[in-house]
């Protein structure tokens, strides 16, 4: 009875894992946004039109004024991010591209799932054990080589 409810659980967090990156990808997207950004900053402009604001306290206006520089803030921030890390991106694949004896499975690993991108650390891990463990300095390890290597012992339990 117990491998059904672990089967279903493994399951129900590897959809909802699933759900989370797509929904942290849009919202990233969308807080990254220059139209998203627009739309704070007139949303900021209103509320600051408003006469009711400034008769309030000092004090509540200018946590009012603070809250809004940081709402704004946000925006900006993940902007920055945003280009900065397809900028990233881009000079990797290109690195990875070029190289000929580097694995094309790193380009674009930005758009592999969690669960993919463990997979593939774990393999280079034992690539990094390798090398820790190899006579020379100069020798070379391929991922390939080490996913092959991995899916023959898998073959060869069942």
């Amino acid at each position: 009875m117990l491998c059904p409810i672990n089967f279903l659980m493994k399951a129900l967090y590897k959809s909802l894992e699933t759900v989370f990156e797509k929904f942290s990808l849009i919202a990233t997207r969308v807080l990254g946004n220059s139209i998203t950004f627009i739309l704070a900053l007139t949303l900021v402009i209103t509320y600051f039109s408003d006469e009711k604001v400034y008769n309030r306290p000092r004090f509540l206006i200018l946590m009012d004024i603070i809250f809004a520089t940081t709402f704004l803030s946000i925006f900006i921030i993940q902007k920055s991010v945003n280009r900065f890390s397809a900028a990233l991106h881009l000079k990797m694949n290109e690195l990875v591209a070029s190289h000929d004896t580097a694995s094309n499975r790193i380009i674009n690993i930005e758009d592999k799932t969690e669960e993919e991108i463990r997979d593939l650390a774990k393999h280079y891990s034992t690539i990094a054990e390798k090398a820790k463990n190899s006579e020379t300095m100069q020798s070379s390890h391929s991922i390939e080589h080490v996913i092959g290597e991995a899916k023959k012992r898998e073959e060869e339990k069942s």
